[in-house]
């Protein structure tokens, strides 16, 4: 294992085949994450998102059929990443297909992106995603809340996730004005045919956002309210406002209400098998909670940065995987004591998921995206601190902002500062463990280095969000 100097000026961080690597104290002491200028690096990241969407000029081969034509990838297909095990030793997952739900995470950083234009001022990364996002609508089975298809857009044998249909219609009506006439047409049909699969559903039982449990999904909910909230807010031509949409979106907010259980929100509530609306107190599994879903449900679906409750479920995340909590991460008390950076962050207490489900880590490891995600939620805070001149502290939230030294006596623009301050540690420790910048899926929580499937596209997708919400914040 070598290490080198990256174009940030942070060190290399290459993996060897098992996924783990030995830091190199002598050459890391030389290097000041804190001289890393964030914004900067947007555009690499953009680069290497664009890397995993196929284009007609720009074509992904079947790594389980390579040669045959018939499948390769049709323009608009995101690949979750290209990482499949014979391409990555130690490594027993295939990311060669198109979610539902991470490629409409990273189809809105091509439509915020402000991107070149063709003739008449439309993109055509999104013209090619609204397209593909259609037929593989036409081809989902066995419901439209289909999560997984392979690259030429055919079903692949996977889970049924109802946040996919929501998050894909908020993104398409974010890219509509991005389309062409023809793709704005196909685009209002799409986004109908979703509210309509969604309205029949909301109130089910689905799978959760991780494909492990199937139950009431506290993002699920929060993701299909912030659609709904936003089809009835929409001026597009041409979108449907059903009569059941407001009874669905009151409906929604009073279920995510029941997923507080006095101290936390609940990631997923068991499905009674009776219809009864099930309690706080009965969670699908123990050692579920917290789980950093709660946080990507204000990321990515309606549930306010300002709830004291969400505050108090994100400081309980924090400190379950720093020095003392139940689940720390080694890197984390180590990147504390020689940079100031982080923490790095996971899933829950109790994952075990490492790439590799063959010889599961109970623990498991942190998440690029997971940590970006956490500090997206303290700009997004800060900028409705700065906006308002409010701090939203209480007994809840309290120890939120205590992680950011924050109490009542702090000024709302120190307040905001502070946090801003907090989010970029965790990014920081993000870029100083990446391999020249490149993500992968996880690093490893003893020694930092990158590991798990590599390059993954919704890593890149949540720094550049995370990078938008920054510049509302300073």
């Amino acid at each position: 294992m070598t290490e080198s100097t990256s174009t940030s000026g942070m060190p290399a961080r290459t993996n060897r085949p098992d996924g783990t690597s030995r830091a190199r104290a002598e050459v890391r002491k030389s290097i000041s994450p804190g001289a890393v200028d964030l914004p900067s690096l947007v555009p690499i990241m953009y680069t290497f998102m664009f890397r995993n969407i196929a284009s007609d000029g720009f074509v992904f081969s079947d790594p389980q059929s390579p040669g045959d034509i018939s499948r390769d990838s049709k323009p608009g297909c995101i690949i979750a990443a290209p990482s499949f095990p014979a391409d990555t030793p130690g490594i027993d997952e295939d990311y060669v297909f198109n979610w539902v739900r991470d490629g409409a995470i990273t189809a809105m950083e091509v439509a915020k992106a402000d991107l070149p234009t063709r003739p008449g001022g439309t993109v055509q990364t999104l013209n090619d995603y609204v397209q593909f996002a259609d037929l593989c609508h036409s081809n989902a089975v066995p419901t439209k809340g289909h999560a997984c298809f392979n690259i030429a857009g055919d079903a692949r044998p996977w889970t049924e996730q109802n946040d996919g249909p929501a998050l894909q219609s908020i993104t398409i009506l974010a890219a509509y004005d991005q389309l062409d006439l023809d793709t704005q047409k196909r685009a209002v049909e799409l986004v109908n045919s979703n509210v309509a699969y969604l309205l029949d559903v909301y109130r089910d039982a689905t799978t959760n956002l991780w494909e492990e449990h199937s139950g009431f999904s506290f993002f699920a909910r929060a993701a299909q309210l912030r659609c709904f909230e936003e089809i009835q807010a929409s001026t597009v031509v041409g979108i449907d406002k059903p009569v059941g949409l407001q009874p669905a979106i009151d409906w929604l907010r009073q279920a995510l209400a029941g997923h507080w259980d006095g101290s936390k929100y609940v990631s997923m509530m068991a499905d009674p098998g009776d219809g009864a609306q099930p309690s706080p107190q009965n969670p699908v599994v123990s050692g579920y909670d917290p789980n950093i879903d709660i946080v990507q449900s204000a990321v990515y679906g309606a549930v306010p940065v300002t709830d004291t409750k969400l505050l108090a479920t994100a400081a309980q995340l924090r400190s379950q995987w720093e020095e003392g909590g139940i689940a720390c991460y080694p890197v984390n008390k180590a990147d504390r004591e020689q940079f100031g950076i982080g923490p790095l962050f996971g899933r829950y207490p109790g994952d075990v998921y490492d790439g590799d489900t063959s010889h599961p880590v109970l623990g498991g490891h942190p998440w690029a995206l997971s940590t970006c995600n956490v500090a997206e939620l303290h700009y997004r805070l800060a900028a409705e601190i700065k906006s308002s001149r409010k701090v939203p502290l209480d007994d809840l939230s309290a120890p939120f902002f205590a992680q950011s030294g924050i109490d009542a006596s702090t000024a709302p623009a120190a307040a905001a500062a502070a946090l801003t301050a907090t989010g970029d540690a965790m990014v920081r420790a993000v870029v100083y463990h990446s391999d020249n910048l490149e993500l992968s899926e996880q690093f490893d929580g003893t020694s930092g280095f990158e590991r798990s499937v590599h390059n993954l596209t919704w890593s890149y997708a949540a720094y550049l969000s995370a990078m938008r919400a920054r510049a509302e914040a300073v």
